[in-house]
């Protein structure tokens, strides 16, 4: 086998919309970087969605109150198991009048369930979570049980939910990591970013009512590249905030829980990491390899090539702490198949292999061989 490396390759810097993965990938085993930029929450952490490459953690794991920051399950979990999000409904007696933040909705007026998605997300309407549960559900234990499904689906291990809208509860709770997983997932909705990054909007019912909502997260205002997503606050959970930037080919999320400062903390984090980091192109989509010499061909070279791209978080300095492996024969023999398997490519940082990719023949190459044609004219045949 023959193989070459690259050391301390030059990345292309770039913005990306799409990120591909290959056979292997696992950037745990990257260091976390040092920041600057501290948090003061009870638990913390920050991670880059598309790449999974996490930038900050801290107590990541704990299970906590998490107050309003609830409400982004309750958004994705009633965004996917509703039908029609714009057919209007009257709104259940059950739901008028619950504690907390409300919208102030009334019994038997009539509003769409996409309002109802704004008043939660926007204002952080209790009431409306009720709604949302009663009209999905029919109970708040069974649209918590949904909600609970959505855990078990992105295979969570620190979250558990027993109501819509985050009110303390002892069995209701989350980590920073998994309510920023959550997020991650739900900001690949487009009905739910459209929501969460809205910061003025104006609701009718069928009165012709109209309700005028302000998005209570600051950092829409004041942070370049906000995408959302929600603040929370009860007496047991603190300060809670799970924000979002897209910049640079980074999309960010970052959730604190228990943090006084928390408008503050997060803009600092994530200014800094989209400061110091850019989203580098390590491996390009259908990238070519080289051309592999080819015994019996009818041609002399067949060229290899690998399908997937990679592309990671890097600030300057670990650009250079990147490498390449490639792993391809010195030779082959026709006959050959068109992407047919031949080889690997590998990339590591440090000594830390980070991701793997198949190589395989960019066509199908005849042998020039009397045999071989004669063998191919009987298997054509046979069939």
């Amino acid at each position: 086998m023959r193989w070459i490396s690259i050391l301390s390759i030059f990345l292309c810097i770039f913005c990306c919309s799409g990120f591909c993965y290959g056979d292997f990938s696992d950037i745990d085993k990257l260091p976390a970087p040092s920041l600057v930029s501290a948090s003061s929450a009870s638990s913390a952490y920050v991670y880059e969605v598309n790449s999974g490459r996490v930038f900050l953690e801290k107590n990541a794991t704990v299970e906590r109150a998490m107050a309003s920051t609830t409400k982004i399950a309750t958004a994705i979990t009633a965004i996917e198991n509703c039908e029609d999000l714009d057919s209007k409904f009257a709104i259940d007696n059950r739901a008028v009048g619950i504690e907390g933040s409300s919208i102030y909705l009334r019994a038997n007026e009539t509003m769409s369930m996409r309002d109802l998605l704004y008043g939660l997300m926007l204002r952080s309407g209790n009431d409306c979570a009720c709604v949302i549960a009663y009209h999905i559900s029919g109970s708040i234990d069974e649209f918590a049980a949904l909600m609970n499904g959505l855990v078990d689906k992105l295979q969570l291990k620190h979250t558990h939910f027993t109501n819509p809208h985050g009110l303390d509860a002892q069995s209701h709770y989350t980590s920073a990591q998994d309510l920023a997983l959550i997020t991650g997932y739900a900001l690949s909705n487009p009905v739910f970013s459209e929501i969460v990054s809205t910061k003025n909007i104006k609701i009718s019912d069928d009165s012709g009512e109209v309700r005028y909502m302000a998005n209570k997260n600051r950092l829409l205002n004041s942070l370049e590249g906000c995408i959302g997503v929600k603040t929370g606050y009860t007496t047991r959970a603190g300060r809670c905030l799970v924000s979002a930037v897209e910049r640079d080919g980074l999309k960010l999320v970052a959730v604190v829980l228990n943090c006084g400062p928390m408008f503050e903390e997060s803009s600092a984090i994530l200014n800094e990491i989209c400061s110091k980091y850019k989203m580098t192109e390590v491996l390009s989509p259908w990238q070519y390899i080289d051309d592999i010499p080819l015994l019996n061909g009818e041609t002399d070279f067949v060229q290899a090539f690998s399908k997937k791209g990679f592309y990671l978080p890097l600030s300057e300095e670990e650009c250079g702490l990147v490498s390449l492996e490639v792993d391809i024969p010195p030779r082959l023999i026709a006959p050959i198949a068109n992407e047919t398997e031949i080889g690997e490519v590998k990339i590591y940082y440090e000594k830390h292999l980070i991701f793997s990719e198949k190589i395989y023949t960019l066509r199908e190459v005849d042998s020039k061989l009397i045999k071989d044609k004669v063998k191919q004219i009987l298997d054509h045949w046979g069939t």
